[in-house]
């Protein structure tokens, strides 16, 4: 089944090397890189099967053949890291290694479940049946990956960037906003439940989070911020209406950047997101 993919969320993502991909092959379509990427989302069920058996029972000539195909397909897509772990397993099977290749394998299930995982949610919804091919969506996909990466790097350089303020008070938020939508998009969320759903569509920037919410606090949120692959460096700035030296020492650990007190001036807000998005661009 061929599917259409956020392309946008994939280069964030990071991993794909899409663009090392376009400059081996400049001829290479969306439509035709697409393909490889539907093509991977169709075997990896058949794939995860075989390193289950592996794992498990040993497996046969079946399995590790249809790992050998795996990582040909991965290579097109532009990702390598599984490659000496694959080959480690097959060669383990080749020699009657059970053991190693078992171990092997499954230490390459849990990787490569990962990836699958973070590919599929750039999935884009499927055109209705009754609903006409979009002749804009045909040129696009018949464009080079090579010409639709220089079209998107424009994009990513002239826009504003993203920020993910959560907060249960619907006043702060919208001093959030005032304060910083000049310079930065900014989006808001007064119900923390909802964050990871948010997180699988925008990649803010920085973030900002209320120290104290119903049902789950700032301090809940960070490590489920820091679980996406994208955000393991992100900056995180707690708001809190205690600044207290135990608050303080408790988001450090926990990987917080920086703390406002509330009330806040605006000023004081645009200094330290800028601050802290400026450095985490620069390393």
């Amino acid at each position: 089944m061929y599917h259409s993919f956020d392309l946008s969320t994939l280069l964030r993502l990071g991993d794909l090397d899409i663009r090392g991909i376009s400059d081996d092959f400049m001829a290479l379509t969306i439509r035709e890189y697409f393909s490889l990427l539907s093509d991977f989302l169709e075997a990896a069920p058949k794939v995860s099967d075989a390193l289950t058996k592996i794992t498990v029972l040993g497996g046969d000539e079946a399995d590790f053949k249809s790992l050998d195909d795996m990582k040909h397909l991965l290579r097109s897509m532009g990702y390598s890291k599984l490659t000496p772990v694959i080959d480690g397993v097959v060669d383990a099977g080749k020699k009657g290694s059970k053991e190693f290749a078992a171990d092997c394998a499954k230490k390459l299930l849990n990787d490569f479940s990962r990836l699958y995982n973070r590919i599929i949610i750039t999935v884009k919804p499927d055109r209705p049946r009754n609903q006409p091919y979009n002749p804009d969506e045909e040129t696009f996909e018949k464009q080079t990956l090579k010409v639709v990466l220089k079209q998107l790097e424009h994009e990513e350089a002239t826009r504003k960037l993203q920020v993910l303020a959560i907060d249960d008070s619907p006043v702060v938020l919208k001093s959030i906003s005032s304060a910083l939508s000049s310079n930065y998009t900014v989006y808001t969320l007064s119900e923390p439940m909802l964050v990871e759903k948010f997180l699988k569509e925008i990649t803010p920037e920085l973030f900002l989070l209320d120290y104290k919410m119903p049902r789950r606090s700032g301090f809940d949120l960070v490590p489920i911020i820091r679980n996406f692959e994208e955000h393991k460096d992100t900056p995180i700035i707690f708001l809190t209406s205690a600044g207290t030296s135990d608050n303080v020492s408790a988001a450090a650990m926990l990987g917080a950047s920086d703390f406002m007190v509330k009330p806040f001036h605006g000023d004081t807000l645009r200094e330290k997101v800028s601050r802290h998005i400026v450095k985490k661009k620069m390393f």
